[in-house]
């Protein structure tokens, strides 16, 4: 470890020596990596522009092995970058900007609109929002256009600069608020645009001298920005430019290649880092800037916690030293991370001294704090044998706390095991702890996904216990969906492959795999691929999209789920012809049952020509029928119920047939009355027709219907008996009680009229009602006397009982002697 400065430390580890053979460096290329350790992208002679000598499109992991490389085909390119899911963008100078995948594969294109087509690009920045990866553009017309996240693409177009006569001295895009803004300099005037105005803003405390600000960088995080001016004094502050941290003169007065914020997340210390033609400077708070030569051209790349620095050799990595490590490995440091580890080596060496520096710790009772710096301070440690020198101190120190939670020492172990493993030259992903604490576990898992990197993601998922279908499952599929893409293997190879390596895994579904076969045009292997899914639900949609429309039935109908039945025979319907569908539905009879029931709702014609297709004379009766119900007009209706006769005959239903035909002739009389008397009665039930009949005094009517539909004496007589009670016609009651012998017996007549209060008509039918119902009516027209004699002529205990309960012991004491006496000897029945 080398630091440098007197009061503040800055470190510059190197991370690789880089693996490219890279002619002439850097020099004459466009160069772009992605932050957290990301591809590192070269556009090689971007500015030729004859066919015999294309530029040439280079990617690389960060240790230089080459992941792609192509001749560039398309328009000329102002700029590379990528996005927060490690894809590659490529900006051309007429706004449009293609998209290839880390391994070179195209993916797609989009263009930032007709504006910055038709007055080209003059110079642009890809930048990450909160909304994820955004393009700003500057345009020939000295117009801004920018796009915040390219998922989703709405085109914004800032106000006008003033005073813009040509490109501005330099500019950024800041994100504040959830809104993306940009920060021009022109000149000395410094320019805030947002998407309804352009502020002009002063920096707080910006030294005299400066005329124009010639550089500017913001912080990774975007709370923070470093102005360069012509004098060379780098000021540095918030990014609301409320707040001046510090300015330092870097007593350089040309303009610099490139600038990068330098700070480490919740520093005190606010740092950038400057970089001209072989010369690095880094400024913080002190007047003292500290000063690295470069022997090559260099790249500046941004990051959480410092500052990757390449060049056509080699990776490194400037950062300020974390103040675990500061403290612990100080010269003659006195932290207790510091005493800590020395009581460590001395205890390897077995020596006495070991005790003496544990004991001036716990002296202090700082040993959890001493365990909890070296824990720290491995991880941010690069060299795994400091790492484990840092992990073996903090161990030893655990061993004299009786109750030192053991979790940050036992997950940083963990951490600094796949941080190994992904750093790895053969990986070539160099995260810092920090970085890999933000980025998750699950986004490092795609970035291997995205490299091909499978063996290597299901270690590290297996290795941190990640739940399956977020972890392992999820590689799996990935992997499958690419080996399915595999031209020089055979759908048999290749589909026993996946079935045996995806056999164990939860929750993945085939249709994805399959769906990627099919898109790659590989329909056997995907039909093959779908085997293998037990979900018939996901099979459905794939099938179908791949024609396979007969299986795709069945697996629907398999699936028990008549939604799913239901959306593929609607889209065999608009697929096929007619005939095939009907043919196609006429294999299925549970398809085909599922239809009739939509058509019944949705289309009856339809329906007529399933059943006339089937000869199914039953159902086109039926349909008949109801379709009659709908009609208004007579006439149409007995047409409509004439055909359906004819259909149930053609069917041998009879009974069918005669009700139709009763119906009819219903109808038929309903409509006379109508006009002969002026009732409304079309329609309605025979039982209804009958009731309304008698209910106007249309005895005669009522009683030709009686005869003409043999409608059952005891129903006719308990219709006209209610209907006449209705009205109170007690005449006609006892005229028709008197017609001829009741069918119904005479306790209704009874029941009727004191339900509509009349005692005096009840009592006249009380003598012809039945010997064993002679009780009941004598108690319904309130005659104790009467009751009790009947009950006990019948000596009839429970009918004795009756009455006994319905007397008064106060009126009605001599009766119920007499009724307690003949109890005595009635019969039980």
């Amino acid at each position: 470890h080398h630091y440098i400065g007197a009061t503040w430390h800055v470190l510059k580890i190197e991370l690789y020596e880089m693996g490219w053979n890279l002619k002439d460096g850097l020099r004459e290329c466009l160069v772009a990596a992605a932050p957290y350790g990301g591809p590192i992208s070269l556009l090689k002679g971007h500015n030729r522009r004859s066919p015999s000598a294309r530029p040439q499109l280079e990617i690389y992991s960060s240790s230089g092995l080459p992941l792609a490389s192509f001749p560039w085909k398309s328009g000329v390119v102002k700029q590379l970058g990528w996005t927060v899911s490690d894809d590659l963008l490529c900006v051309q100078e007429d706004g449009t900007v293609l998209v290839y995948d880390l391994l070179g594969g195209f993916k797609r294109h989009f263009s930032m609109g007709n504006e910055v087509s038709q007055s080209q690009v003059l110079e642009t920045k890809i930048f990450h929002s909160p909304y994820g990866t955004g393009v700003a553009i500057l345009t020939g017309a000295l117009r801004f256009t920018l796009a915040t996240n390219i998922d989703d693409i709405k085109l914004r177009r800032l106000p006008e600069v003033p005073g813009l006569q040509g490109a501005p001295s330099c500019w950024a895009v800041l994100t504040q608020d959830r809104q993306s803004k940009v920060l021009v300099a022109n000149g000395s005037h410094l320019f805030i645009l947002d998407n309804t105005a352009c502020t002009p803003v002063t920096p707080p405390g910006l030294s005299p001298q400066a005329s124009s600000i010639v550089h500017m960088c913001v912080s990774f995080s975007y709370k923070y920005l470093a102005l360069l001016t012509d004098s060379g004094h780098v000021w540095m502050g918030t990014s609301n430019l409320k707040e001046k941290l510090s300015e330092v003169d870097t007593k350089i007065k040309t303009p610099p290649k490139q600038m990068a914020w330098c700070r480490r997340p919740k520093s005190q210390q606010p740092s950038a880092v400057v970089m001209w033609d072989g010369l690095l400077i880094v400024v913080g708070e002190c007047k003292e800037t500290i000063q690295y030569h470069l022997d090559d051209d260099s790249i500046l790349v941004p990051e959480l916690d410092g500052v990757r620095i390449i060049s056509g050799t080699h990776h490194e990595l400037l950062q300020e030293v974390p103040g675990a490590c500061e403290e612990i490995f100080k010269i003659a440091s006195m932290a207790p991370g510091a005493l800590l580890l020395e009581a460590h080596k001395e205890y390897e060496k077995e020596s006495q001294k070991a005790d003496e520096y544990l004991r001036e710790i716990k002296e202090q009772s700082l040993l959890s704090e001493a365990v909890r710096q070296c824990v720290e301070a491995a991880g941010h440690e690069h060299e795994p044998e400091t790492q484990k020198t840092l992990l073996r101190a903090a161990s030893f120190g655990k061993c004299f706390l009786s109750n030192f939670p053991p979790e940050q020492f036992v997950s940083m172990c963990r951490d600094l095991r796949v941080l190994n493993a992904v750093r790895d030259y053969t990986v070539g992903i160099p995260l810092t702890h920090t970085q890999f604490k933000q980025m998750t576990v699950q986004v490092l898992i795609d970035r291997l996904v995205y490299r091909k990197l499978y063996p290597l993601a299901i270690e590290i998922c297996r290795y941190l216990k990640t739940p399956e279908y977020q972890g392992v499952s999820r590689v799996l599929k990935h992997w499958a969906c690419y080996k399915v893409q595999q031209k020089e293997e055979s759908d048999e190879v290749i589909a026993k492959a996946v079935s045996v390596k995806l056999a164990d895994a939860a929750g993945i579904f085939y249709s994805e795999i399959a769906t990627k076969a099919y898109e790659s045009g590989r329909t056997e292997l995907a039909i093959k691929l779908l085997e293998f899914e037990p979900r018939s639900g996901e099979q459905v949609p794939l099938l179908l999209k791949m024609k396979k429309s007969p299986l795709a039935l069945s697996k629907a109908i398999e699936s028990g789920d008549t939604d799913l039945v239901y959306t593929v025979v609607m889209y065999l319907k608009n697929e096929l012809n007619r005939g095939d569908f009907f043919m196609m539905l006429r294999n299925q009879p549970v398809a085909l049952s599922l239809y009739k029931q939509f058509c019944k709702h949705q289309e009856q014609d339809t329906l007529k020509d399933l059943f006339n297709q089937d000869d199914d004379h039953e159902e086109l009766g039926n349909l008949y029928v109801k379709a009659s119900y709908k009609e208004q007009r007579l006439e149409a209706r007995i047409a409509l119920l004439q055909s359906a006769v004819d259909e149930y005959y053609k069917a041998k239903n009879e009974f069918s047939a005669k009700t139709t035909e009763d119906e009819m002739r219903l109808l038929r009389f309903q409509r006379k009355l109508e006009e002969e008397k002026g009732e409304l009665l079309v329609g309605f039930s025979l039982h209804d027709t009958m009731t309304t009949l008698l209910s106007v005094g249309l005895h005669k009517h009522a009683e030709q219907l009686y005869k003409d539909f043999r409608v059952p004496d005891k129903r006719f007589w308990w219709l006209k008996l209610k209907s006449l009670a209705e009205k109170e016609d007690w005449e006609e009651l006892e005229k028709f009680g008197k017609s001829k012998k009741s069918p119904i017996g005479y306790l209704p007549f009874v029941e009727v009229c004191i339900k509509h209060h009349n005692k005096y008509e009840a009592k006249k039918y009380v003598s012809k009602v039945t010997p064993e119902q002679k009780v009941k009516a004598h108690l319904a027209v309130g005659d104790m006397e009467g009751a009790a004699e009947a009950a006990i002529e019948r000596r009839n205990e429970s009918e004795i009982s009756t009455v006994l309960s319905r007397c008064s012991a106060t009126t009605d004491h001599l009766l119920m002697e007499r009724l307690n006496r003949a109890k005595a000897t009635a019969v039980k029945k």
